[in-house]
């Protein structure tokens, strides 16, 4: 196995944590801003009303793409195994 080999194999469990962890992420985003907006607008300085509409948010975003999610880490790991099989 070449350093570039190696190297493929790096870049690609990189762009594969990112796939994985995008969604999570946008969402988490997406509803700090809209609290943020509505403690600006209310005026309500409570740093933890945050956390259980992020929570609850990344909970239905896993019951979504949960099943997407596990398909593409399994996949991943056939093709790693296949990887080390074969040298």
């Amino acid at each position: 196995m070449t350093e570039s080999d190696i190297l493929g194999i790096l870049y690609q469990a990189f762009v594969m944590a990112l796939r994985l962890a995008l969604p999570f992420l946008l969402v988490s985003m997406v509803v700090g801003i809209i609290i943020s907006i509505f403690q600006a607008a209310t005026q309500i300085n409570e740093q933890t009303l945050t956390f259980v509409p992020k929570f609850l948010a990344i909970l239905a975003v896993m019951g979504i793409l949960g099943g997407t999610i596990l398909s593409m880490l399994q996949d991943f790991l056939r093709q790693m195994m296949n990887v080390i099989a074969g040298g």
